[in-house]
C-alpha cells in the first residue's frame, strides 16, 4: 500500500499548525459548541477530499485540462505552501481581513465557523485538492482509489484530535514547538512538490525524460 499520499496530505492539511486558529474562533463557546465545530471541520475536511478524489478528473475534462499542466500548476501551488510552512505559517491561505471579520461576528451569535474559514481555506484548500486530483490519477484501481477517500478519514480523525486536544497541544508545544512541527513538515512537502512537478514535466515534454 503506499502511504505518500497520506503522508503528503497530512503534511499539507498539518492541523497542529490550525490549533492556535481553532482556539482563537472557538474562544467563548461552550463545550457543545466546541464539539459541533470539531465534528462539523472533521467532516467538512472529509468531504472535500472525497469529493476532490472522485469528482476531481472529471472536472480537469469539463474544462480541457490535461492532467499534466495539472501536475505542473499543482506541484507549483504546492511549493508555494512549503514555502510558506518553511516560515511557520498554514499551508494553505490565511483566512482574510473580512473573513476574520465574519467569522468573528458568527462566533460572537454563536454560530459556528467549522466550514468558513477553520477547514476551507485554512484547512483543506486549493494546495489540498489539487494532490488529491493528483493522486486520484494515479490510482489504478477502484481499491486504490477507495484507499485514497480512506485517507480522507484519517485526515478528519487528526484535524478532530488535534482540535479536541487543542489547549493541552498548545500548552505543551507553545509557539515555538508548532513553528518547528510547521517547519518540518514544509520540507517534506517542498520535496515532495518537486516529485510532482518533475512528473508533470516528463508529461509535457518527453525529451526531458530521456534526457534523465
Amino acid at each position: 500500500m503506499d502511504f505518500k499520499p497520506l503522508i503528503t496530505l497530512l503534511a499539507i492539511v498539518n492541523p497542529l499548525a490550525i490549533v492556535p486558529f481553532f482556539i482563537h474562533y472557538t474562544q467563548g463557546f461552550s463545550r457543545a459548541q466546541r464539539q459541533r465545530t470539531i465534528l462539523v471541520s472533521a467532516l467538512t475536511a472529509f468531504i472535500v477530499i472525497a469529493i476532490s478524489a472522485l469528482l476531481g478528473l472529471q472536472i480537469l475534462e469539463f474544462f480541457g485540462i490535461s492532467l499534466a499542466s495539472f501536475q505542473v500548476g499543482g506541484g507549483l501551488l504546492l511549493l508555494t505552501s512549503a514555502l510558506s510552512m518553511l516560515n511557520a505559517q498554514p499551508a494553505e491561505a490565511r483566512a482574510n481581513a473580512d473573513e476574520v471579520h465574519d467569522a468573528e461576528a458568527k462566533a460572537a451569535v454563536g454560530a459556528s465557523i467549522a466550514v468558513v474559514p477553520l477547514t476551507i481555506p485554512l484547512l483543506t484548500g486549493p494546495a489540498t485538492m489539487s494532490t488529491v486530483v493528483i493522486y486520484a490519477e494515479k490510482a489504478k484501481t477502484m481499491f486504490q482509489l477507495g484507499t485514497l477517500v480512506g485517507y480522507g478519514v484519517v485526515i478528519a480523525l487528526a484535524t478532530a484530535l488535534c482540535f479536541s486536544l487543542a489547549t493541552p497541544i498548545a500548552r505543551v508545544l507553545g509557539k515555538t514547538g508548532i513553528n518547528v512541527m510547521t517547519r518540518l513538515m514544509g520540507l517534506i512537502l517542498a520535496a515532495l512538490a518537486v516529485e510532482v512537478m518533475t512528473d508533470g514535466l516528463h508529461k509535457l515534454f518527453p525529451v526531458l525524460a530521456r534526457g534523465v
